[in-house]
Parts: structure tokens; sequence; C-alpha cells
């Protein structure tokens, strides 16, 4: 079983992290001071060093040091489910503590080891996080591999068959990398034999006892049906008792969020609903500078097409040049959204409860052309200055739509709890225009429970390869 080997895989790691620790120092010490480097810019580089066993003693501080902080940046947990995102950062985290734990060790240690170079302090941080980012891809690869082929599994069982057990099959069946290997499926409401993607119930809730001690199993998944939480007790006591690792899936899953917000208030937990991390005063803040800083620097960018396309609407369609068109934004506050006008002037009432189709006639030669490369989009830059949008976030709706999609469409209404942007992660993927709502609607959810700066800027560089052409405009 995976438990009996987990201990010395860690180990392992362990061992192997800090022997690239040494490696990255005495790289970093060459480069530094024996490198042609030395000779090829003899004002950059000083002459005289310290021999490489007096820089080396300062290890005895920095490989337990930085083994410890590895450990509390989360190098050292599960690698089954992480996503690569996440080990990057944690890569990065870790050697940003390591360089001020370094520096404060000069510090300290100044009478025993002297002035160290800061150059070499640089270049053992730069070493060792490219270092230590290839080693955890080679080892995630090679562990992936060796799971899909059958080796290293953990063997699971799931106890309650509900939406949730479907739910949580499927993805260990969809990702072999992980490791996972389902034993079966306790249930009360099903018979024995009963088959869901292969996998089958090989017993009654009654009957767990029994099948603890029999099997080394290394993890019990909970997924009872919301109506038999009343059992969850008594089968946590029994998971506990046998010392398998136990993890709750809850039935609810529908209306709480992917990333929950747990309060402890004085030993008790309080599960919020939804976490919406753009509600933090001080994300809000930096998102909004951003936000301001961007739409300037697009302003200046884009102000010559803009200018360009102003002068050939006025000549080519009579009206005006831009379209005010009411949207719904944060708060559901409606605000009017600035676009280049793309179409013939018509009636208001009939255009807020439509959506523009293929081959449409009310569209203008020139419209056709903007709407396609999303140019008429250009003057919501100044929705962004005033405050109604934001760079990046989920596209707003006309107020019509909103009454629509809120009754048909469930958390349709989380969307406004941010601002709406330019740009977002349902556009970037692909829903944009005539595409489904739902879908559109949970990558907007998804963007806003897990929102972070990086996950901005990733959708801002792929809006310049994937968001400007929009195939399903018309």
């Amino acid at each position: 079983m995976i438990k009996d080997n987990q201990k010395f895989f860690n180990i392992t790691h362990i061992i192997i992290d800090a022997i690239l620790i040494v490696a990255s120092f005495a790289l970093a010490f060459w480069l530094r001071c024996r490198s042609p480097l030395v000779d090829m810019f003899p004002t950059f580089y000083i002459r005289y060093f310290f021999p490489f066993v007096i820089y080396a003693k300062i290890l005895i501080y920095i490989i337990p040091g930085y083994l410890i902080i590895y450990h509390y940046c989360g190098m050292y947990g599960p690698k089954r489910t992480k996503s690569r995102r996440v080990t990057v950062f944690n890569i990065l985290r870790a050697n940003f503590i390591g360089f001020i734990y370094f520096t404060v060790l000069m510090v300290i240690l100044k009478e025993s080891f002297g002035d160290m170079s800061r150059w070499f302090i640089f270049f053992f941080i730069s070493i060792n996080t490219l270092v230590a980012l290839t080693f955890r891809s080679f080892l995630i690869r090679a562990l992936r591999i060796f799971r899909k082929k059958g080796y290293n599994q953990k063997h699971v069982l799931i106890i309650g068959y509900s939406r949730a057990a479907e739910r949580y099959i499927k993805r260990l069946l969809y990702n072999p990398e992980w490791g996972y290997q389902i034993t079966g499926i306790l249930d009360d409401n099903c018979p024995l034999g009963f088959e869901h993607k292969g996998i089958n119930v090989i017993g009654h809730l009654d009957t767990l006892k029994e099948i603890l001690a029999k099997n080394n199993l290394d993890e019990v998944a909970i997924a009872l049906k919301i109506n038999e939480y009343a059992k969850l007790e008594h089968i946590v006591s029994l998971c506990e008792k046998s010392g398998v690792h136990t993890k709750f899936i809850p039935d609810y899953s529908e209306f709480i969020s992917s990333k929950p917000y747990t309060e402890d208030l004085f030993g008790l937990p309080v599960i919020n609903i939804r976490n919406v991390p753009l509600t933090n005063s001080f994300n809000k803040a930096i998102k909004r500078a951003i936000d301001l800083f961007g739409a300037i620097v697009a302003l200046i960018i884009f102000s010559i097409p803009m200018i360009v396309v102003s002068f050939i609407i006025k000549i080519t369609s009579p009206g005006p040049l831009i379209y005010k068109q009411v949207r719904v934004g944060l708060h559901n506050k409606e605000f009017p959204m600035y676009k280049f006008r793309s179409m013939e002037v018509q009636d208001p009432k009939k255009e807020k409860l439509a959506w523009t189709t293929a081959n449409d006639p009310r569209v203008t030669t020139i419209g056709k052309f903007i709407r396609k490369t999303s140019i008429d989009e250009l003057p919501q830059i100044f929705n962004v200055l005033k405050g109604d949008m934001s760079l990046i976030g989920p596209r707003p709706e006309r107020p019509f739509f909103v009454e629509k999609f809120k009754e048909e469409i469930p958390r349709y209404m989380i969307k406004h709890q941010v601002r709406p942007g330019l740009t977002g992660w349902a556009q970037v993927n692909g829903y944009r225009g005539d595409t489904s709502i739902k879908l559109r609607i949970e990558h907007d959810l998804y963007y806003i429970e897990n929102w972070t700066l990086s996950l901005d800027f990733k959708i801002l560089f792929l809006t310049f390869f994937k968001g400007f052409v929009n195939k399903n405009a018309y």
C-alpha cells in the first residue's frame, strides 16, 4: 500500500533537496568567483574572494533552514492533484523567503564569514529556484506516468452513492495519473452489484467495520446523500478508529464554492457559502490601481486606431459615433457601456430584447469588421476609467437578459459581486457572442472564486492571442 512507501519517499525527497541546495551553492560560487566572467568583466568582478571552504561553512545553516522553509511552503505536501501553478508559486515563495533568510544570516554571522558577495547570493537564489522548478517538474511528470501505468496507487473506498460520489468517481477515472484505485462503494439504498462507470456497490454501511478490518485502505471518501448525514458521526468514528485517512465530499456542491472560506468562532467552524477574493479591501485596491494604469496605457496605445475608426464610422453611416448600451454591473447596478456604433440606428425598445444574428442586416460594413476584431469594444476603456468596469472580469449583460437568466441558470447573479470586465476567463476560453450561457457562467464563477493577480495577467496575455478575433460575433 502507498502509505507504507510514503515515509521512504518523503525522506528521499528531502535528501535530494539537500543535495540540490549544495549543488546550487557550488555552481553559484563558481559563477561568481571562478568562471571566465571574472576575467571578462574585471570591473564587475572583485578578484579577491574567500576560498570555497569558507563559503561552504554557511551551508550548516542554509540546508536545514531551507528544508524547513520548503516544508512550511507546502513543497512536501501531496502532489497527486496539485496544479503546476501551485507548485511554481510554492517554489517562488520558498526561495523568496530563503533570500530573506540568507540575507539575515549574513548580517548575524558577518564576523564569522565576512562580507559575502551580494551577487553570489543572487546567483544562488536564481540557480536554486531554477533547479527546484526543474526537479519538481520532472518528479511530478515521472510520478504521473508511473501511476498511469498502475503503480504507486492509492486505494480508496467510497461511502454513499450520491451526486457527489458520481462527480468524485468521474474525476478519479478521468485522471489516472493521480493514481487512485477505487475499491468499491458502500451504500444502503443501492443493491449489491449496482455499478457506476465500472465501480460496484460491494456492501451496505453496516459492513464498514468489517471492510476496514480486512482491507488495507489508504483513504475513505464519504459521499453520503444530504438526507443521510445523520449517519456521518458514526461513520467518521469508525474510520478514525481504524486509522485510515478520511475525506468528506459534500452533497451540496451546487450551492457552495469549490474553495469555501471557513471561520473559527472559538472552536466552532463556520463555512461561508461563497468566498469572493475581490470583496477583500486590499485586493480591490490593488485591482483598481492596475485597472487605472492599464486603461491609461491602453488609451495611449489604441488612440490612433480609435481615431481612424471614428472617422470611418462618421463618413459611412449617419448617426452617433458612440453607442451607449445599458448593462448590469457591480452590485446589480445599471450603467451605460460604451461601444463604437456598428449598426444602423434603430428603435431602442426592439434592440434591447434581441441579440445580433448571422448576416444581420442592421450591421454596417465597417461594423462587421470592428465587431469581428473587437475594436468596437475599445471605448469601454473609458468605462474602466470611470469605475463602471475592470480590465478583467465577467462580461456585463443587458437588464432584460439578466432577468431572464437569473431564473434559468443557477448562481447566475453571483457574477455581479465583482466589476464586469473588458475581457474575462470565459472569453479567452472561446465563450463569446452566440455561445453557451451556462458554460460562460461556469467560467465566470471559476474566475470569481479563484481570482488572483496572476490569473488576471494570464487572461490579459491570452486575450492578445485568443480574445480579439471573435468568430461568434455577427
